[in-house]
């Protein structure tokens, strides 16, 4: 499939930028793209996909050339599940249960958010490498206990400064590596093995137009009694995938569910079991002094927790498939593009 281009969707919420390609009149299919990336990470995908399909991927919220409106955490993603379902009432998709839906990441945690609300929207999910059902770190064991009583280590402060800072500063340069944006992306969000395939200057010109700030990317913080000394605020995308505020566990509830196939990867460093953007991980590394311990802190089960609900939602008449991309990292998207295509693909005649 070609001619992926972007185009301008006016809804009752906001101006989105949507990404689109194939048919108007073709199979609907949504693509929700992850935490500091757009709907143009999608492009590999799209042109992997059958010629009967429309995509259509939209910028959220605080990401791409899509209004940036702030992000009310203490909702979770609802902000951007929101705007999703605007989207698709505008398109006239809503309620249909036409749209296979796709979610890479954050992504995947906006469809799970937006599963709960709307299950009638979509015909099939597919989810890849999805954020926990219980957010982003601070929580252990398969049914997302919290470590503590505020949540501490998770949140907008728990972003490095000078990732933040040179991300602001829309720094394109690997100069510094470990805080340049260019090489954070290409290291743990991006092509792998599939490098020469892709065009990382565009890539990273998408990456350098998140917005930021603490009603968008990170956002706000408190101080914690707890270690590491930060607990989540309530504006922003990182509190919004805090554990305090972002809780889909009650998928694994719904009755009758649409069919559900999981793609995660065997090398993911983000997320995972051990996560390497999980401060209790690092903590554990000694990386992040002062660590508590496993009893106290451990790392977040990630995949785990996920597995677990989905396995609820299957003994409630929904189904799932697991599938492992070995030797694949976080950037599935981008690695390894026909996979994605054809978990979605697999679905649409189904």
């Amino acid at each position: 499939m070609s001619h992926f281009r972007a185009e301008t969707v006016v809804t009752p919420r906001l101006r989105m930028n949507v990404w689109t390609s194939g048919p108007e009149d073709g199979i609907p299919v949504l693509l929700m793209h992850g935490n500091i990336t757009t709907g143009g990470f999608w492009k590999y995908v799209a042109e992997a996909l059958p010629g009967n399909v429309r995509v259509i991927a939209p910028d959220l919220r605080s990401f791409g050339d899509t209004e940036a409106k702030p992000v009310d955490a203490t909702r979770g993603l609802a902000d951007l599940a929101d705007d999703i379902r605007g989207l698709l009432e505008t398109l006239g998709l809503a309620d249909r249960g036409v749209v296979h839906a796709a979610g890479w990441s954050m992504g995947g945690g906006v469809l799970q958010q937006h599963l709960l609300s709307w299950p009638d929207d979509f015909a099939s999910v597919t989810l890849v490498a999805p954020l926990s059902p219980y957010g982003f770190g601070g929580t252990r064991g398969e049914d997302g206990e919290p470590c503590t009583d505020d949540f501490a280590g998770t949140g907008g402060g728990t972003a490095a400064p000078d990732f933040v800072r040179r991300l602001a500063e829309r720094d394109a340069t690997s100069a510094d590596p470990q805080s340049a944006p260019r090489t954070v992306l290409m290291t743990y969000f991006g092509p792998g093995r599939n490098a020469a395939a892709v065009d990382e200057d565009f890539l990273v010109d998408e990456l350098l137009k998140t917005t930021v700030g603490d009603d968008s990317y990170p956002g706000d913080a408190t101080p914690s009694q707890s270690w590491p000394s930060v607990a989540p605020g309530t504006r922003g995308i990182m509190n919004a995938m805090s554990p305090k505020f972002f809780d889909t566990s009650a998928l694994g509830d719904l009755q009758n569910g649409v069919p559900i196939t999981w793609l995660r990867a065997s090398e993911d460093q983000v997320v995972s079991d051990r996560s390497m953007f999980d401060l209790a991980t690092l903590g554990e590394m000694g990386a992040v002094p002062g660590w508590p311990g496993a009893e106290v802190m451990p790392p977040q089960p990630m995949e785990s927790q996920l597995r677990a609900v989905l396995d609820r939602y299957q003994a409630n008449g929904g189904s799932y498939e697991e599938i492992v991309l070995d030797g694949v990292g976080h950037g599935i998207p981008l690695e390894d593009p026909q996979a994605v295509a054809d978990a979605i693909a697999a679905r649409l005649d189904a």
